[in-house]
């Protein structure tokens, strides 16, 4: 294009896509971390007395939700990605961070690419990728004695199955 030329709102030049606006809040699949069935199942695995409360943020294509439990801070975050490939990276970055690290297996199979460490659990699907995170929780929760792993893992296979009939 020379200097001083315009292009019509929405015009594009050979070669470029169109730009995707991000969006200016989470989706209702990001939210349901955030939402009563998931609140009612964390309070249902812990055992409490009283329903939890959680706080939530949006930053940078990032929902957190962070419960305040009774013993510390279980904190759950969906990053929402412009596509499934960059929702891969995004997960891939994840787990090369976390040196602990290891694949959950089976997960690859069903379309779920997952990975856990001794206090949390993240996986990817579609274009979001999900992150349990209990490592601000002591090291077993609850009357059952749940670990942090387990705790993690068991959360987010409840907000998986939210996500697979949503």
């Amino acid at each position: 294009m020379a200097p001083g030329q315009t292009m019509a709102p929405g015009d594009t030049m050979p070669g470029m896509g169109a730009a995707t606006p991000s969006p200016a809040q989470p989706s209702d699949a990001a939210r349901m971390i955030c939402a009563n069935e998931t609140i009612l199942n964390i309070k249902k695995i812990l055992g409490l007395a009283a329903t939890p409360v959680p706080d939530s943020a949006w930053n940078d294509q990032l929902y957190t939700c962070t419960y305040r439990l009774p013993y510390g801070s279980l904190v759950l975050s969906v990053k929402q990605s412009a596509g499934d490939a960059l929702a891969r990276s995004y997960f891939e970055r994840l787990r090369a961070a976390a040196t602990t690290g290891q694949a959950i297996e089976g997960m690859a199979n069903l379309g779920l690419p997952a990975f856990k460490t001794g206090t949390s659990v993240s996986f990817v699907k579609d274009n979001m990728t999900l992150l349990v995170d209990a490592g601000h929780l002591p090291a077993s929760v609850g009357p059952h004695e749940v670990s942090r792993s387990a705790l993690a893992y068991e959360v987010a296979t409840a907000v998986l199955a939210c996500w697979q009939g949503g």
